[in-house]
C-alpha cells in the first residue's frame, strides 16, 4: 500500500470521525540538535482508506529518542529537518478511513510505529525490519507520535483489551523489541540466559525469556539499584562486574570477567544465549568470551558505531551471532499477549510519568540517568 499511499497524498478519502476531535495538535518537535519545543503542528487529511487517526494517549521514551535529540543520527539515519519525536506509544481511534475493519472510532489501541513498502523481498518474508522503504515514527525524516493526534495504518494498530492500560498499551513497543530479541535468539525452554544490561530493553528481554520458561536468567550490569530491581522482576540471578585493576588491560579484565560469571554460577562452558543490551564495549567482549561454543549471542545495543571485537574468540567458538533490529511478523501481536496476559508486568518498569507539557523535563530526565530511573512515560495531550 506504500505505493499507493504516497501517489495519494493529497487526497482525502471519505472517513468516518469522532465529532469530538480538536482543531489543534500540539506537537513536541526537535528542530535540531538539543533543539526541541512545543508547537502547533498542521493536522493532515488522512492519506489512504486504511489509514487511521489516532489520539495519542501515551509515550514512553527511548533512548533513540534521547539519542537523536543529543546527537541528531544514529547511523545513516541523520536529522536533516525537524521531526517530532517519540515512538512507544498507544492512542484512541478518532477517525478512520473508509476501508478500515479491523479498528473502529474508540477503539484502544497499542501502535507498531513502523509501516514498511509490504511489496520488497524483505516485507514479503517477514522481515519488515529490514525494508528500506519503512515510515518510522521519529526516525528522519519523519515524524513521531509525540503530537496530540497521529495518522498511521490500521493494520499497524492493535486493540487491547478493557483490563489492559493505555500506558500499558504503550509499552507494548519496548516488549516487541524485547520478543524480536528472543525471536533471533532462538531462546527456548530449559535454556540459560545472561543478559548484559538491566536498562528497560535488557529487562524486558529478562521477563521474556522467563515467560518463555528459560531454566536461568542471569542479569549483568554495573549498577546495584539496577541489579537489585532486576531480581526483583524477573531475573533469577544477577552480576556485578568488579572494577578493574589499573594493571590490568581492558581486553584481558573482560575476558576474566566472563571467567568470574563461569564460576559463580557454574555455567561450565558458558550459556545456551547471550544477549547484549548495553552496546558497552566491555559488555560485548565479555559476552563473546561468555558465550559456551555452538552458543548464540544476541546483539541488541547500540554504542560507539566501531569497537573492538574480539572476533577471533567468536570463530574458534563457532558462534552463532545475531543482530537484532525492532521487530518482525508476529512480534507486536505476541508482545501485546504477554502484557495482558500478565507474564510481562511493564507497570513496574515506569518510574516517572509527566504531562505532555513537561515533555523537555521528561526528556531531561531521562538524559540525566538518575539510578531510580528505569522507564520515562510522557502522557498525551488532554486538552
Amino acid at each position: 500500500m506504500a505505493a499507493v499511499r504516497l501517489s495519494l497524498l493529497s487526497s482525502h478519502f471519505p472517513s468516518s470521525k469522532d465529532k469530538s476531535q480538536s482543531s489543534k495538535n500540539p506537537a513536541f518537535v526537535l528542530h535540531s540538535v538539543k533543539n526541541v519545543s512545543i508547537e502547533e503542528h498542521p493536522i493532515r487529511p488522512l492519506r489512504d482508506p486504511y489509514d487511521v487517526r489516532l489520539h495519542i494517549a501515551h509515550t514512553g521514551i527511548c533512548g533513540s529518542d534521547v539519542h537523536y535529540w543529543q546527537r541528531g543520527r544514529i547511523g545513516n539515519f541523520i536529522l536533516n529537518s525537524p521531526i517530532v519525536l517519540g515512538h512507544e506509544s498507544s492512542g484512541i481511534v478518532v477517525e478512520v478511513g473508509e476501508k478500515v475493519k479491523n479498528v473502529k472510532i474508540g477503539d484502544r489501541v497499542a501502535v507498531e510505529p513502523g509501516v514498511p513498502c509490504r511489496h520488497c523481498d524483505y516485507c514479503r518474508r517477514g522481515s519488515y525490519n529490514l525494508c528500506p522503504d519503512t515510515v518510522f515514527a521519529a526516525t528522519p525524516p519523519h515524524d513521531g507520535t509525540l503530537a496530540k493526534y497521529y495518522l498511521t495504518s490500521s493494520d499497524y494498530c492493535y486493540p487491547i483489551p478493557e483490563h489492559m492500560s493505555l500506558e500499558e498499551g504503550a509499552l507494548c513497543e519496548p516488549v516487541a523489541v524485547a520478543v524480536q530479541i528472543c525471536k533471533v535468539g532462538d531462546v527456548r525452554p530449559g535454556q540459560t540466559v545472561v543478559v548484559f544490561g538491566c536498562g528497560p530493553i535488557g529487562l524486558l528481554s529478562q521477563a521474556v525469556c522467563k515467560a518463555y520458561a528459560c531454566k536461568r536468567v542471569i542479569g549483568v550490569d554495573i549498577r546495584k539499584g539496577r541489579l537489585d530491581f532486576a531480581q526483583t522482576f524477573a531475573a533469577d540471578e544477577v552480576f556485578e562486574p568488579p572494577k578493574r585493576p589499573e594493571t590490568v588491560e581492558e581486553p584481558d579484565w573482560n575476558e576474566q570477567v566472563a571467567e568470574m560469571i563461569k564460576t559463580q554460577f557454574g555455567l561450565g562452558e558458558g550459556p545456551d544465549v547471550v544477549i547484549e543490551a548495553t552496546g558497552a564495549e566491555s559488555c560485548i567482549q565479555t559476552g563473546i568470551h561468555l558465550a559456551k561454543k555452538g552458543g548464540t549471542y544476541v546483539q541488541a545495543g547500540m554504542g560507539k558505531e566501531n569497537v573492538n571485537f574480539p572476533i577471533t574468540m567468536a570463530l574458534l567458538k563457532d558462534l552463532r551471532f545475531r543482530g537484532s533490529i525492532r521487530y518482525t511478523e508476529g512480534c507486536y501481536p505476541r508482545a501485546v499477549d504477554l502484557v495482558a496476559s500478565g507474564k510481562v508486568d511493564v507497570k513496574r518498569l515506569v518510574s516517572h510519568r509527566y504531562k505532555f507539557e513537561q515533555a523537555q523535563e521528561a526528556f531531561n530526565t531521562v538524559l540525566g540517568g538518575a539510578p531510580d530511573v528505569v522507564k520515562v512515560v510522557i502522557e498525551g495531550v488532554q486538552a
